[in-house]
């Protein structure tokens, strides 16, 4: 049983944490960034959107706007915590309602590509195998498709669509089955000339500035490779260190499996980000400002009239 004259386990824990954000416990921040700028991981490049069709193709950042907490891993739950506020800051979603949309202008659809292929236009993708054997050539076959995934058009019902700003304004439908037959209708409309209006309800994302540079003011946020957690000098070092971090899995990139957080507030986890990026871990943060530019002279620009 506890005495009244020892310290209770949380005053201690604050303490440790107080010390170790001061650079007083563990390695120095100097050797830990000597150290972390020589680890050696397959670092890659975050990669650019490709124009695609599909949602999921691109960088799953809608994800920080609902993101749960247990999304994100770590030892401490607090650093946890800190981590997950800056993130859900950094992307913005608003709902609108238009009264007309001309289906023609739709895109792209949820999900994403069965076969791991890129298809940039409903009419590339209308071109495949399981899109040709729906058979869409005359209007009647244009309205037996559309109604499949439509059930609602001749009625009038809204059609919800989303777009990005990272993904350069691409309007995307955001119904979850029947894709190829949506996909089909739409390129048939487009080559036929056939106008079809319906009430849309869009979800929009935005990057939010403000948010962007609020995690770059405290936090390093480096993308890092699936080797990364396997690795005996990297895990030593975080480890070893003690730094306050977090750990999400974001992005659709095969070459860096997760986003690792590091708090610069705390001097020992600021040596340890810029450490390693001195060893090339890509800085996300830089990526994200990137974004909308390079997405909107790769994948064009788009938007609805009120």
């Amino acid at each position: 049983m506890m005495s009244q004259s020892e310290p209770m386990p949380s005053v201690i824990s604050r303490l440790a944490r107080f010390a170790q954000n001061l650079g007083l416990t563990g390695k120095p921040p100097r050797q830990t960034l000597e150290h972390a700028s020589q680890i050696r991981l397959p670092f890659a490049p975050l990669a650019e959107p490709a124009p695609s069709i599909f949602w999921q193709d691109g960088p799953c950042l809608q994800r920080v706007v609902n993101l749960p907490r247990g999304a994100l891993s770590g030892p401490v739950q607090e650093d946890k915590a800190k981590a997950h506020a800056a993130l859900t800051r950094l992307v913005r979603k608003e709902v609108s309602s238009y009264p007309s949309l001309d289906l023609r202008q739709i895109d792209g659809i949820s999900g994403q590509s069965a076969n791991g292929n890129i298809y940039p236009t409903f009419e590339a993708f209308a071109a495949t195998p399981a899109c040709r054997q729906l058979r869409v050539i005359s209007y009647r076959d244009f309205l037996r498709t559309l109604g499949t995934a439509l059930p609602g058009f001749k009625h009038q019902a809204p059609i919800e669509v989303r777009q990005a700003s990272w993904l350069g304004e691409r309007i995307y439908w955001a119904g979850e089955h029947h894709a190829e037959a949506f996909a089909c209708a739409i390129a048939y409309a487009r080559l036929r000339g056939l106008e079809v209006l319906l009430p849309c309800e869009l979800t929009d994302y935005r990057l939010d500035s403000a948010g962007l540079q609020a995690l770059d003011d405290e936090y390093h946020a480096l993308a890092m490779p699936a080797q990364a957690w396997s690795d005996r000098d990297f895990m030593r070092l975080l480890l070893d260190t003690k730094v306050p971090y977090a750990r999400l899995r974001l992005l659709n990139d095969a070459n860096n499996s997760e986003l690792l957080l590091l708090d610069k507030r705390a001097s020992t986890a600021d040596a340890l980000g810029k450490g390693l990026k001195l060893a090339g871990a890509p800085d996300m943060v830089r990526y994200l400002r990137d974004l909308p530019q390079i997405t909107r002279f790769r994948l064009g620009h788009q938007t609805l009239d009120a």
